[in-house]
């Protein structure tokens, strides 16, 4: 579905991400994991088209595109939940959720009670939030986590093709949390691709098909869970390549 070839990103002489490569199947749930540092924010921003590669190619099922903007990935389908989640804290959840795709009458005027009425449905559905009284809440009036769940909610309506999560369970509660995962492993079977960043290794090997450890701005494994344990995947994320081997050499000698 959407592939990424040879991406590197600059920021002055700083190389953030040098020469990344990995696609993403349809119906695939893909962890993108490492430690602070590691480059995966830049790479989900990169993905989304919010940030520009230095170079490299971005295609989506086969076509690449000449500028990747996030109104093009909009288009194709890519929501993302970003780990700041972007909300407007003095606007309505309501407009929150639609904000840029508001619903309007032919006279340009907002349905804002249908608004109001989907968005009390995405949250009732969607993902558990505990203590939301109305639709008209404003968002500077919610928790860290009730606003992290919104920014969720956000983008699991609009999914169409692939959602990407960077850091989404980080402010949730343990039922919250759960929830969240198990919709991911739901979207599957519906054709929806995500790809999760997480520092827990236990959330990512639960529900991702393959998991892409990187490492100071490199891909130093690209693998599927079948063929890896959590073990493997914390020795990636705390030593790296070397870590990789290690392990491996260990198991071998088993």
């Amino acid at each position: 579905m959407l592939e990424l070839r040879g991406v590197s990103k600059d920021y002055g002489p700083n190389r953030v991400l040098d020469d990344v490569s990995f696609g993403i199947g349809t119906g695939e749930v893909v962890g993108l994991l490492g430690d602070n540092g590691a480059g995966k924010s830049t790479l989900v921003k990169i993905m989304s088209g919010v940030v520009s590669m230095t170079s490299g190619s971005w295609l989506w099922r086969g076509e690449a595109l000449d500028k990747v903007t996030r109104p093009e990935t909009e288009r194709r389908g890519v929501e993302t939940i970003f780990q700041d989640s972007a909300l407007v804290p003095s606007m309505s959840i309501t407009r929150n959720i639609f904000a840029g795709r508001e619903l309007t009458n032919r006279a340009g005027f907002l349905r804002l009670r249908e608004m109001d009425a989907i968005t009390t449905d995405i949250l009732d559905s969607v993902v558990s939030i505990e203590g939301i009284k109305s639709a008209k809440q404003l968002v500077s009036s919610l928790s860290g986590g009730q606003a992290q769940a919104v920014a969720i909610a956000r983008a699991v309506h609009f999914k169409r093709s692939l959602l990407i999560l960077d850091e989404p369970t980080s402010a949730l509660a343990v039922r919250a949390t759960e929830a969240l995962l198990n919709y991911l492993v739901q979207l599957k079977g519906e054709g929806v691709s995500s790809v999760l960043v997480t520092h827990n290794l236990h959330h990512a090997f639960k529900v991702c098909d393959r998991h892409i450890v990187m490492n100071h701005g490199r891909k130093i494994l690209d693998v599927r869970r079948e063929d890896t344990s959590v073990e493997e995947l914390t020795a990636a994320v705390v030593e790296g390549a070397e870590g990789v081997r290690r392990y491996r050499a260990g198991r071998d000698l088993a």
